[in-house]
């Protein structure tokens, strides 16, 4: 299993489109934070990352995609996933190593925006002037969210063997999951029935965890939402040899 978690991280960071990728979401996320108006934290009256924690779920709608998409396409293609089938692993462990491959990418790429955070902490009047608390929360959250995204992604891979279309339907099953039942849930329809509906999106999850106060309740969802996602892709897997 570790093995192939190796292998995925290598092959990744082996290519030009592995640095490239990582490189666009960084710097996207520097624009928003530090740059566009409207989103910029020079803009704001206070000392805060709001905007960067509202940006980058958007943001993980196509890094996690394209950080995804080769993991069970690129092994169709090439004729290699029978042939890893036939390893002395069991379905599970591969999807399992996949999946932990995908999301330790997605960490890797987030780790850098933790020079963010030291910058607004030393731009605070007085320094040090910011939410901590909330900052972890929001941390953590985009952490579990990349996990819930890297699951969908790997889960989209399996279904073809054209990387391009696992990156589409990856970024088409992420943007329902995590925006779709908050928006189904704001139509007049539900009466008061809306708010449960609405907890059952994962922006409604992440935004809890931002607040600063980690609920083990949205731990718990996030974490069942990937487990949900990878069962489908070993699924998948399954149905190659029924």
């Amino acid at each position: 299993m570790w093995t192939i978690f190796k292998k995925e991280l290598n092959s990744f960071f082996g290519s030009l489109v592995g640095y490239l990728v990582i490189s666009i979401f960084l710097i996207a996320t520097w624009l928003f934070v530090w740059l566009f108006p409207g989103t910029s934290v020079l803009d704001y009256g206070y000392a805060g990352m709001d905007s960067f924690f509202s940006i980058v779920p958007f943001m993980f709608l196509f890094l996690a995609p394209a950080v995804c998409m080769r993991a069970f396409a690129e092994e169709k293609r090439n004729g290699t996933l029978e042939w890893l089938l036939t390893k002395p692993l069991s379905d599970l462990e591969i999807v399992l190593a996949k999946f932990l491959a995908s999301w330790a990418l997605i960490g890797i790429a987030l780790m850098p925006t933790i020079v963010y955070y030291y910058s607004v902490y030393q731009l605070g009047s007085p320094k040090g002037n910011i939410d901590t608390a909330a900052v972890i929360g929001s941390y953590v959250g985009l952490l579990l969210l990349g996990g819930v995204f890297a699951s969908i992604g790997v889960f989209a891979s399996a279904l073809t063997d054209s990387q391009i279309a696992a990156f589409l339907l990856a970024v088409f099953f992420c943007f329902v999951v995590y925006f779709g039942i908050g928006a189904i849930a704001s139509l007049d329809v539900w009466s008061e029935s809306a708010f449960i509906l609405a907890q059952l999106g994962l922006d409604y999850h992440y935004s809890a965890l931002g607040r600063g106060l980690i609920d083990s309740r949205n731990v718990l969802y996030l974490l069942s939402v990937a487990f949900l996602f990878n069962y489908l892709t070993w699924l998948v897997l399954r149905s190659r040899k029924w």
